[in-house]
């Protein structure tokens, strides 16, 4: 029983941990692109 409940267990943290990586590959894209996205988006307005 108690292997089981382990089980059960690791799959949202797996599941978190795939939403973390996703965040900061975004975070990091929108970090590295921010400049031209900024000037982008005055240049638009």
């Amino acid at each position: 029983m108690e292997g089981q409940r382990f089980k059960k267990r690791k799959k949202p943290n797996y599941k978190r941990g795939m939403l973390l990586v996703v965040l900061l590959i975004i975070i990091l894209y929108l970090w590295f692109n921010a400049e031209s996205i900024i000037t982008n988006l005055f240049e638009a307005k």
